[in-house]
């Protein structure tokens, strides 16, 4: 009876209200089933240092079992070193718009092989960008961050002032680590398992609400430092692929029961169904040097180069992303992406507001449920106006140069010499045959678009130092 008097009344209501109730229903029901969303970045961690991306050597059952869940992007892209990476990721923005365009200064190495003058770099990201954390707050998210920043960790730059309910930061060492604010721990705690022990425990507080974790690990970045009871498993590995060094896989291990901890954590409250669940790295591996010389400890293999350089090996990562019931498992993705995605692509998700600032990437939603979707956009860039110095040798990892990719063209520009560099990724992944000499057009072209860009974004330049600047060099790192 009471069924029927509720049907009657339905039929009192005027039309144009009875689909205004129903469609705030399933306003209601959509935001209901909006995802939690967790993040686990690794620092150097190579684009073939995960078994998943080829790796004989170094062991993630845990990263290759998400894989096989998920989809692996295959041609994703960060920029050469930490900081800038970071900036991208949590502003939307390319690094000509936040000025955070490496670690420390764009001097690095030696003032007197240095040729050009360089702008100053931002350390901070700007106050007046909102974060990624900040829109999905405003979402209704709980938002939490265990792990390395690197944005500005002084006053209104500490990520719990830039959208995040929790943040615990710390990166700089394995063991013996301090953390901001400071949090006790047992001694010979290893850094990763205190982080992840944070964001489980995050995870526990608030299963009953959409929730973004970011764990930004500080491994598998130097100084080298393991679990001996995991060093000692890579001790009498034989070597593959350029992948040798046993402390780096146990660091490796480590990351990786991370990732397996969280995926635990998320299956034993049933959230895994309703968890986008993504993994990457900051940039390209410690190694790969041998064109210019100078210590590594991985090989990314077959890409030319790594951290520091703007080669594949240095900015293409690995990416994987699980997302049940939309993205299919075990499929992968060649559709070219890169940082300025991520942003977007959290946005979509959460169907969180957009901020005032300008974002330049595009959602990545439509390539985890079909990757044979294509993007809006062209082509994406890479802008770095300063100077990397390569480890233990006299040569550059890069000079001031910018890039960019179009499909399977890639073209670099180096400021100091003019050289221009052109690469058909589809064919060369490993960037050996420059073929700008024998396709001009196409090198006329991409370097257009590439100045079109620069000026869109108020890049800021370089510019050749005077004789008098060269004539007295100072050292500075």
């Amino acid at each position: 009876m009471m069924r029927m008097r509720f049907l009657f009344s339905l039929l009192l209501v005027p039309a144009t209200a009875l689909a205004a109730l129903l469609a705030s229903a399933l306003d209601i029901r959509a935001a209901d089933r909006r995802p939690n969303i967790v993040f686990i970045l690794a620092d150097d961690l190579g684009w073939t240092d995960v078994g998943c991306m080829g790796s004989r050597y170094y062991e993630t059952p845990s990263i290759d079992r998400l894989a096989g869940q998920g989809m692996r992007l295959m041609n994703y892209h960060n920029c050469q070193n930490c900081a800038p990476t970071r900036a991208v990721l949590m502003s939307g923005q390319y690094p000509p718009r936040t000025g955070v365009y490496t670690v420390g200064s764009l001097e690095r190495g030696k003032a007197g092989e240095r040729k050009m003058a360089v702008p100053r770099n931002e350390t901070n990201l700007p106050l007046d960008r909102k974060t990624i954390a900040d829109q999905l707050q405003a979402a209704g998210y709980a938002t939490g961050l265990f792990g390395k920043w690197h944005l500005g960790q002084a006053g209104e730059f500490h990520p719990s002032k830039r959208g995040f309910d929790e943040a615990i930061v710390s990166a700089g060492k394995h063991f013996d680590f301090r953390t901001t604010p400071t949090v006790a721990y047992p001694e010979g705690t290893y850094l990763a398992d205190f982080l992840t022990d944070k964001a489980v425990d995050f995870i526990d507080r608030h299963k009953e609400r959409p929730f973004f974790l970011y764990l930004p690990h500080f491994g598998v970045h130097s100084p080298y430092q393991a679990k001996k009871d995991l060093i000692d498993r890579f001790e009498t590995k034989p070597p593959a692929g350029g992948h040798h060094n046993p402390t780096y896989a146990a660091m490796i291990q480590s990351v990786d029961e991370s990732v397996g901890r969280v995926m635990a954590k998320l299956d034993a409250l049933n959230l895994s169904d309703n968890t986008v669940f993504i993994f990457s790295s900051d940039n390209g591996g410690v190694g790969g040097y041998g064109e210019i010389g100078g210590r590594g400890v991985t090989h990314n293999a077959p890409l030319r180069g790594g951290k520091g350089m703007l080669y594949e090996g240095g900015t293409r990562v690995p990416f994987i992303v699980r997302w049940p019931g939309f993205v299919k498992p075990g499929t992968s993705c060649d559709a070219p992406t890169i940082h300025v995605d991520f942003y977007a692509t959290l946005l979509d998700l959460a169907a969180a507001p957009k901020p005032a600032q300008p974002i330049d990437g595009e959602s990545m939603v439509p390539l985890f449920k079909d990757p044979s979707t294509k993007l809006k956009r062209d082509s994406f860039y890479v802008h770095f106006p300063g100077y990397l110095e390569g480890y233990g040798t006299q040569n550059w990892r890069t000079s001031p140069v910018g890039t960019i990719q179009s499909g399977e063209w890639k073209l670099l520009e180096f400021f100091e010499t003019n050289r221009l560099e052109l690469y058909n990724l589809q064919e060369d992944l490993g960037e050996k045959r420059n073929l700008a000499g024998l396709l001009p057009g196409k090198v006329k072209e991409l370097h257009s678009r590439l100045i079109q860009w620069r000026n869109d974004v108020g890049a800021t330049m370089p510019r050749m130092k005077t004789n008098e600047e060269l004539e007295s060099p100072t050292l500075e790192n």
